[in-house]
């Protein structure tokens, strides 16, 4: 009895989110590891936006992207696919003639369907080229980088190097708007002021499209090096130029919190915020913490690809709650086609419907197990408090510091073997115990294989000029 009454409340909820057709907005982070705000450990510097988004809504302790690194991390959230699916791996740069492909479905195309307005306010990275920018796929406004700000002649690891020189690796950085280039050479003191014109812009759109259901997704360019900060953050954190950009981004959810409110729209809004990957550690005081999980981005260790993630909104998701169920961005766009009533895309996606995640303590993940490549390597499967590693190698900085004032220093290369970690006893991902549960390692091999063997004949092709 009692477990018809929840169901019951849950279908009564549920079917409130469908009338009212819910507003989304998805602030996604770039390099953000675990430990960089205050939910999730940061002490350095204040995130009292952060702070609240936590203490109003609920921290997803177990939050996956699909790959540790930017455009492959992208091409997950916004398709619900496993980046591997779709053909996108790693992270394209300003020489690269592919993209999404214009047969993928976004979740700006599933708003579309329910007469959304739908926004993208900052780095888009699925493909510079005008087939694959936003406006392509989904999105009626945009305005951002193309790709990573590092892609450009003004890094600190080439300033030494002749101007012709630079240009051979990158070319200048364009500012778009819509799919035309507003600014073909941004410099220093233009990215100093990236992450207030993103937040003006999302709110911009916000307040415009106040009457009407809308989606707005913000992929801030920070914190990926090279580290800019506008002159109001500039110093403020007393914790150095990554404490400052991280006040600032923290500014940026105070903003969109702030503009929801003015306008009445907060309970009728899912805001949710993560990174696409962890952070970048050769980079040492540029780059953050993924404290207490292993490595970070370039790898898919939890320091890689367990991600700080707030869902908020008021009167629908219990305040300062905490889901410790395993979740992964490719199960949003499912998430968000159930909320407004749309339709699911008619070919295969790997996500699945985690609004119960969000507003019951009680709900379980809707999915057997996750599987975690790099490149088209399967390294990973996470099924439960169980995460198997197939044997691979990848970059480590072994306890060595990382650079300084923006300078990288140099990776080691490591292996691991077959390796069973239990999560909920090591975070941290020390403790090999495949001599001590062998039969559960044989079980996640076989998921991984038989995973594999599928995805291998459902792979699709990925966009080309």
């Amino acid at each position: 009895m009692k477990l018809k009454v929840v169901n019951y409340l849950f279908l009564f909820l549920f079917g409130s989110l469908i009338a009212k057709s819910p507003n989304v907005v998805i602030m996604f982070m770039d390099d953000m590891g675990y430990a960089d705000i205050g939910p999730f450990g940061a002490k350095d510097y204040p995130t009292p936006n952060l702070d609240r988004m936590a203490r109003e809504g609920r921290k997803f302790t177990d939050f996956y992207v699909t790959q540790a690194v930017c455009s492959a991390s992208r091409a997950g959230l916004l398709t619900g696919c496993y980046n591997v699916r779709i053909g996108i791996l790693g992270a394209l740069g300003p020489k690269s003639n592919i993209g999404i492909n214009p047969n993928e479905v976004t979740i700006a195309e599933i708003c579309k369907q329910k007469g959304y307005a739908t926004g993208c306010f900052g780095k888009w990275h699925l493909g510079h080229h005008k087939k694959f920018l936003p406006k392509q796929h989904g999105f009626d406004e945009y305005f951002g980088l193309p790709y990573s700000n590092d892609m450009w002649p003004y890094h600190p690891g080439v300033l030494h190097l002749p101007m012709e020189e630079r240009l051979k690796k990158w070319p200048h950085l364009p500012l778009i708007d819509g799919n035309k280039v507003i600014n073909p050479r941004v410099s220093g003191k233009d990215q100093e002021q990236l992450t207030k014109q993103y937040t003006e812009r999302a709110v911009s759109f916000i307040e415009k499209n106040k009457d009407k259901p809308f989606f707005a997704y913000i992929p801030h360019s920070m914190v990926h090096v090279p580290l800019y900060v506008s002159e109001k953050f500039k110093g403020k954190s007393g914790a150095g130029l990554f404490g400052d950009v991280m006040m600032e981004v923290d500014w940026s959810v105070g903003e969109i919190m702030k503009t929801l409110r003015k306008h009445k729209l907060e309970k009728n809004t899912l805001f949710l915020f993560t990174s696409d990957n962890g952070p970048w550690l050769n980079y040492g005081d540029h780059a953050g913490s993924a404290a207490p999980l292993r490595e970070g981005k370039g790898t898919m260790f939890d320091g890689g690809c367990r991600e700080p993630t707030l869902a908020w909104w008021p009167g629908k998701i219990p305040a300062n709650s905490v889901c410790k169920e395993p979740a992964m961005t490719i199960d949003l766009l499912p998430t968000i086609t159930k909320m407004i009533g749309a339709k699911l895309p008619g070919h295969k996606i790997d996500g699945k419907n985690i609004l119960p995640l969000m507003i019951r303590d009680d709900a379980k993940s809707p999915q057997k197990a996750y599987f975690f490549y790099y490149g088209n390597q399967l390294q990973a499967v996470r099924q439960g408090k169980w995460k198997l590693h197939f044997p691979h190698g990848y970059r480590t900085m072994a306890g060595k510091p990382g650079g300084t004032g923006g300078i990288p220093t140099s990776y080691s290369q490591a292996k691991i073997d077959l390796a069973l970690f239990d999560l909920e006893q090591d975070i941290g991902e020390t403790k090999n115990l495949i001599s001590e549960f062998p039969e559960i390692a044989q079980s996640l091999s076989g998921l991984g294989k038989s995973f594999e063997q599928k995805l291998k004949k459902t792979k699709r092709p990925v966009g080309k000029l």
